[in-house]
């Protein structure tokens, strides 16, 4: 098949006494965000155009159908299909989350905790999709009343993140006519069983109003509580722990600013708790009389402060900073409060006695490397029984029925893999590598104990590195599909992330962005000197974000690869950093720079953004994948960045474009066998490309 063509139309805009030359702008049509939601709006020729590729990417993989098939067989033997997740205990019921083989959405179960009646299914995915009639299922969010009588659900129908929120009376199972569109999918219950709080899309997708609905009355009469006037902030609205208060939270980046009113209020005058400031992050929570403040002010990673409700002006330590330490999240029982912390990528929870602050680690497993986590078992806080998990890149995870005082446990659940696995068989490992600066970068890898160091293995190595997000050493079971073939896993803990608290994030961002793309290439060259594998062993693996760090990498060093998986990938930095009228653009100059307000950005942004720093030269084999419906990274920056690869690359490699026209988003298509679908055709790209094909 002929690889397929896009018109060119060539357009020069200054900025900053410099031309910037695109023959493919305008495939960033004006209506772009129109597209979101109604795809008939697409411009002819670019929807021509990604047909095209579509059936191109559809020829590549022809001859591997079988290995596609076979994968997703794999895939889906490694997850136990009908589970039922642990029970919660409520108030009057046990919730809990139930799979079926036949299904694919999962259903929402509860029953009376005095057993009264027989369990009842209150959220059928399954059922709710086949209602919609749509193709694309997206749940934002199921949420009970404090009576048990009522559900808010929200769903997104395309993938655009539109979310709708229906009303369900439980009592009588139907639906009321209250319908909220254009929301951003979250629902937060009033005490009074009456009324919850939502947050409502602009015009630009942007949460920036809360209002009040109360059951039984139109949408447009709903009460407007919050608007937030800074178009680069984004507001949402919460519950503290001990249901005292509702907290409003609005935030860029890098700032936030919370108000706090009473959950039995008569009339909602929310209370501004601490005036914004620049880069200061802070969150609020309250307990037994307190508020708890996690905030990073003179502490870039993090601090606790409380004070008594009624006096927020004298807030006083209550966790310091801890060098080289993030600080987390806190849950409370009535004697104990649980909290996590992060030291060298790698997690920890602590359990503290509220009255001695006695503080000590709650240790799961012996393995070094892993992930735990923490929660609780019931709503009544008056227990010291809690549930800690564990997983580690080789071990499935793990449920523990934990007690506090006498530290005894018991497992509770186990992720089955029902094909079978042996953690056994592996080797879980944490090396660093020396970047370019002198910086240690964490690498964490799994690997069969039978593969030889030896230089001759190859390696898919993942990275993000962006918004202080951490990727955690987890367990995943469809990644031995990779690994029992001989390729290695491994994560390059790069710079721009949050693996090793505020300063390995803020060296990845704005200014110091190429941090991010040095690091990664110091990870694979570090990999190659200790004979992990060798040059032109490696496959890249990223999406979004991580997309970014994918393309800047294969115009740095292209010879690194034998593959590249580029995931709804932010290719086309500079246009979108340039597009104020975007989604997401205002609010992400906190995190790549302004470059219509700064030439120094400008420039910086320009000398590293994949689409404009592509030359005539070699590129390895890349699979680039899309949605129309993605509002995060618009299907134009992709489609524009295979045009232009295909015009200069000097190779004969296939440079894929795979486009998802309809029932997709950001995080691709729903639905648990859709998924899999999925990551066995990108699986099947990274055998193919490595010659792997049994």
């Amino acid at each position: 098949m002929n690889i397929p063509e896009l018109k060119k139309i060539k357009s020069e805009k200054r900025y900053h006494n410099t031309t910037l030359e695109d023959h493919y702008s305008w495939v960033d049509q004006p209506d772009i965000l129109d597209v979101l939601k109604n795809p008939n709006k697409l411009h002819p020729d670019v929807k021509k155009y990604i047909e095209e590729n579509n059936l191109l990417t559809e020829e590549y993989f022809k001859d591997v159908k079988d290995l596609q098939k076979n994968l997703f067989n794999e895939i889906k033997g490694k997850i136990k299909l009908d589970d039922t997740g642990l029970k919660y205990k409520d108030k009057r019921y046990y919730y809990w989350f139930k799979t079926e083989a036949k299904g694919n959405y999962g259903k929402r179960m509860r029953q009376l905790i005095d057993g009264s009646k027989p369990e009842e299914v209150f959220f059928d995915g399954d059922l709710e999709k086949k209602k919609s009639g749509s193709e694309y299922f997206g749940v934002g969010t199921v949420s009970t009343s404090y009576c048990d009588n009522f559900i808010a659900y929200s769903l997104d129908l395309k993938g655009s993140e539109y979310y709708t929120i229906y009303l369900r009376d439980l009592r009588t199972g139907k639906n009321e006519r209250d319908i909220i569109e254009n929301t951003s999918g979250s629902v937060t219950w009033a005490l009074d069983n009456k009324s919850f709080f939502y947050s409502k899309l602009d015009q630009y997708h942007r949460p920036r109003q809360i209002f009040k609905h109360v059951i039984g009355t139109l949408a447009d009469q709903d009460q407007l509580i919050f608007e937030e006037k800074d178009e680069t902030f984004t507001c949402s609205i919460g519950i503290t722990s001990d249901e005292k208060y509702f907290i409003i939270g609005t935030s860029d980046h890098i700032t936030t600013e919370e108000y706090f009113f009473p959950t039995d209020a008569k009339e909602i005058n929310p209370t501004l708790f601490q005036k914004r400031k620049n880069d200061v992050r802070y969150s609020v929570d309250s307990w037994q009389g307190y508020f708890y403040v996690h905030t990073n002010e003179e502490a870039r990673d993090y601090k606790v402060l409380r004070c008594k409700t009624d006096q927020i002006d004298k807030l006083e330590v209550f966790i310091p900073a801890k060098k080289d330490t993030v600080i987390g999240g806190f849950e409370f029982l009535d004697d104990y409060i649980l909290r996590s912390e992060k030291s060298d990528a790698i997690p920890k929870l602590y359990v503290r006695n509220i009255k001695t602050n006695i503080e000590e680690e709650i240790k799961i497993s012996d393995e070094a490397i892993g992930v735990p986590g923490v929660s609780l078992m019931q709503k009544d806080t008056n227990t010291t029984m809690i549930r800690v998990g564990w997983e580690s890149m080789a071990t499935p995870g793990r449920v523990y029925e934990y007690d506090i005082i006498s530290k005894e446990k018991k497992l509770v659940k186990e992720t089955e893999i029902p094909s079978g696995h042996n953690p056994e068989k592996y080797v879980v490992e944490r090396i660093k590598a020396e970047s370019h600066d002198g910086q240690m970068i964490p690498i964490s890898l799994v690997r069969l104990k039978t593969a030889k160091q030896d230089g001759s293995s190859k390696i898919l190595l993942y990275a993000y590195g962006a918004y202080k997000h951490s990727i955690s050493p987890s367990f995943s079971a469809s990644r031995f599909c990779l690994i029992d073939r001989g390729i290695t896993f491994a994560i390059a803990h790069v710079r721009g992330g949050g693996d090793l608290g505020d300063n390995h994030h803020q060296k990845g961002k704005k200014k110091f962005k190429k941090n991010t793309f040095l690091d990664y290439i110091a990870c694979a060259n570090h990999l190659i000197e200790q004979r992990y594998t060798y040059k032109g062993g490696i496959c890249f693996y990223g999406g979004s974000a991580g997309g970014l760090t994918g393309g800047a990498v294969a115009n740095m060093a292209p010879d690194l690869f034998f593959g590249m998986l580029l995931l709804v990938p932010f290719v086309d930095t500079m246009t979108t950093m340039l597009n104020e009228k975007l989604p997401l653009t205002p609010g992400e100059w906190e995190m790549w720079g302004n470059p219509i307000k700064s030439k120094e950005y400008f420039d910086y942004i320009l000398s590293y953004a994949p689409y404009n720093n592509l030359e005539k030269k070699d590129y390895p084999p890349m699979l680039v994948t899309t949605s129309l419906f993605d509002n995060r990274v618009l299907y134009s920056e992709p489609v524009k960045y295979i045009a232009k690869l295909r015009d200069l690359k000097t190779d004969n490699n296939n440079q894929l474009l795979k486009c998802k026209m309809e029932a997709a988003g950001h995080g691709g298509m729903s639905g648990r066998d859709n998924a899999i679908t999925e990551l066995a055709e990108e699986y099947s790209f990274i055998l193919k490309s490595a010659k792997i094909l049994k």
